[in-house]
């Protein structure tokens, strides 16, 4: 398998990221263990995490999902085989939010416990926290990397004028610069990165881990009708994409996927690893063959006239 280099981030790997959202919420311990095992038996690498997973969880308070990574280490997991990303600045609840110098510093430490590593390979801002400076938000990070807590950083959820305005700023004060976007991305939504913000990443040469891949589970093809969110978790995620269009995108998905005898979910995934600027989608599975499923993305290569025609119904 080629692997793809991360921006500059010193960090090449697989072109499919592991979404840690679901370790210890739709996964149970045992699942989200074996799928990491299964993730890197397979040669992937990049498992992306972040502190505020799952607080939404009844009883959770956040740092499950790391938790969960730290106990496969702690199990014999292969520190060198996975490259870990986390996120900071969503709301922990009483351990607090945003992207101030003091919650970025300790939300770092934190998270380094529960996943019982030295150094995070990539520590993300979950989100764009306009109370603080940028310039303060990035003098925490500089911090992290200068103490080799932390290797690189990258930005998630950020528009194009703030992304630039954080690369200047980098620039001018002699930080490190965030080196890689997590941007919303998926046929069904192309709009979030589309245009200024890809544009601004490839000039940049930042790496790109876009989130959604599949839409909450909409593009693997089992959500057709309201009937079908009945009691479902990501219902509420879901529900919108529920319109003549997205059906448009569901029926090319699934005459692609015989004609190249392969999955709608895992043509869906395909068609984000081609697009320009994207170095690797990030992908949940909440059981083995889930995973093995999309895995196979991997592998399949779209034709042009795969890709023209889901432009075309997805535009």
């Amino acid at each position: 398998m080629k692997k793809r280099r991360l921006g500059a981030t010193g960090l090449e790997i697989a072109p499919l990221a592991l979404g840690g959202n679901v370790f210890g919420w739709t996964a149970d311990v045992a699942t989200s263990l074996s799928l990491i095992d299964r993730f890197v038996e397979r040669g992937f690498s990049l498992v992306d995490t972040a502190d505020v997973y799952s607080t939404w969880v009844e009883g959770h308070v956040g740092g499950e999902s790391e938790s969960i990574i730290g106990t496969w280490l702690k199990r014999g997991g292969a520190r060198d085989k996975i490259v870990i990303a986390t996120k900071v600045g969503m709301d922990m609840k009483a351990f607090g939010k945003g992207l101030s110098k003091a919650h970025v510093l300790r939300s770092a430490e934190a998270s380094l416990e529960r996943l019982g590593v030295e150094c995070i390979d990539l520590y993300q801002a979950h989100i764009d926290d306009t109370t603080v400076p940028l310039e303060e938000t990035l003098e925490a990070f500089a911090i992290l990397v200068e103490s080799g807590k932390v290797r690189a950083i990258g930005a998630s959820n950020f528009v194009a004028p703030r992304l630039a305005e954080a690369l200047a700023v980098s620039a001018a004060k002699g930080y490190p610069r965030f080196a890689c976007l997590q941007p919303h991305y998926h046929l069904a939504n192309r709009s979030f990165f589309e245009g200024p913000l890809q544009k601004l990443c490839r000039e940049e040469d930042l790496g790109v881990l876009s989130y959604y891949a599949l839409a909450g589970g909409f593009l693997t093809g089992k959500y057709r009708s309201e009937a079908d969110l009945e009691g479902k978790p990501r219902a509420r995620t879901v529900a919108h994409y529920l319109d003549p269009r997205g059906l448009d995108i569901l029926a090319e998905l699934d005459k692609t996927a015989v004609r190249l005898g392969a999955t709608p979910a895992q043509v869906a995934i395909a068609w984000v690893m081609a697009q320009p600027g994207i170095t690797a989608p990030i992908v949940s599975a909440t059981s083995l063959a889930q995973l093995d499923e999309v895995l196979g993305s991997a592998e399949l290569v779209l034709d042009r006239a795969a890709l023209d025609r889901l432009d075309r119904v997805s535009a």
